[in-house]
C-alpha cells in the first residue's frame, strides 16, 4: 500500500472516530465548536472529510472531547 492511500485511509478513520465520538457525547457541532474553540463549520468540514484538520485542530477537538489524541490515531490505525 501506498503512504498516500495509508495516510488518506487514516485520515477518513480520523473523521468518522471523532463523529462517532462527539455523537456518543450527545454533543451538537455548536457546543463542540465552542468548547474546542472552532467554529461548527470547521469540526462538520472535519468529520465529512472536506478538510484535513492540523494538528492544534486534532488537539483542540479531542480536548474537547476529553479523549486523548494517541487513543483516536491508534483506533484509526487498527482500523
Amino acid at each position: 500500500m501506498s503512504v498516500q492511500k495509508f495516510d488518506k485511509q487514516i485520515c477518513k478513520a480520523v473523521a468518522r472516530i471523532l463523529r462517532e465520538e462527539r455523537l456518543r457525547r450527545n454533543l451538537s457541532l455548536n457546543v463542540l465548536g465552542a468548547k474546542a474553540g472552532l467554529s461548527y463549520q470547521i469540526i462538520s468540514y472535519i468529520e465529512r472529510e472536506l478538510r484535513t484538520p492540523k494538528l492544534d485542530t486534532l488537539v483542540r477537538i479531542t480536548f474537547a472531547l476529553g479523549i486523548e489524541l494517541s487513543d483516536v490515531i491508534e483506533r484509526a490505525e487498527r482500523g
